[in-house]
């Protein structure tokens, strides 16, 4: 059993849509970050970087933060998802880290700036617009001509499907990018994937492009 410590946002619903496809138990915490709550002494314990999601595996009390370590870990828990030949795991590690460090920080500064303050700094409207169709491009090259990300479905599919999720606050177009709209789709039509998405939020839904 895993406790599960998330909100909303891409980065938690990366665990538990990986919790759902790996068919782990999990009890859902929700942390409101609209309300601080990541900032309680007690959350402090679990994440120290005061970040969701952050999980406790009851199995062995280990504590996780930071969403790639958390699916690493559990991939490795299962062994679903995270292949154990090196070359393969090579692979997964250069695009998981791709998402940490691009698609991440990148795609949320062009929420900030594209979806919720639109025009109030014209610069970075169009420096972080001009970002995420690059971005885009990335992923619609790796994705000609293969199903997933590194060949079979793995835990990068999952990091970076819910940052695709948001699109539409990015201000993509994503018939521009056909090799990641398919992609895109049929991750979205996946039952673990429609679950997982909707933790903590049971109202939340994927959205269509």
């Amino acid at each position: 059993m895993i406790d599960l410590y998330t909100w909303s946002t891409p980065n938690g619903r990366k665990v538990s849509i990986a919790l759902e496809e790996m068919g782990l138990g999990y009890e859902t915490h929700p942390i409101n970050i609209g309300k601080d709550e990541q900032f309680a002494p007690a959350f402090l314990k679990i994440s120290p970087n005061n970040k969701i999601p952050a999980i406790i595996d009851r199995d062995n009390g280990q504590s996780i933060f930071e969403s790639g370590a958390i699916l690493m870990y559990l991939g490795d828990k299962t062994g679903k998802l995270y292949p154990s030949d090196a070359k393969t795991r090579i692979r997964i590690h250069e695009w998981l880290m791709w998402q940490m460090s691009a698609v991440g920080p990148f795609l949320g500064r062009a929420h900030y700036f594209l979806h919720f303050n639109e025009g109030k700094a014209p610069f970075a409207d169009a420096w972080f617009a001009a970002e995420a169709k690059r971005l885009y491009g990335v992923l619609d090259r790796l994705l000609e001509g293969q199903e997933f990300m590194c060949g079979d479905y793995s835990i990068v599919d999952i990091a970076t499907f819910p940052w695709i999720a948001r699109f539409g606050w990015q201000k993509i177009d994503l018939t521009d990018f056909p090799n990641v709209r398919r992609w895109y789709r049929s991750l979205a039509a996946r039952p673990a994937v429609i679950k997982g998405y909707k933790v903590p939020d049971a109202s939340a839904e994927i959205p269509s492009p």
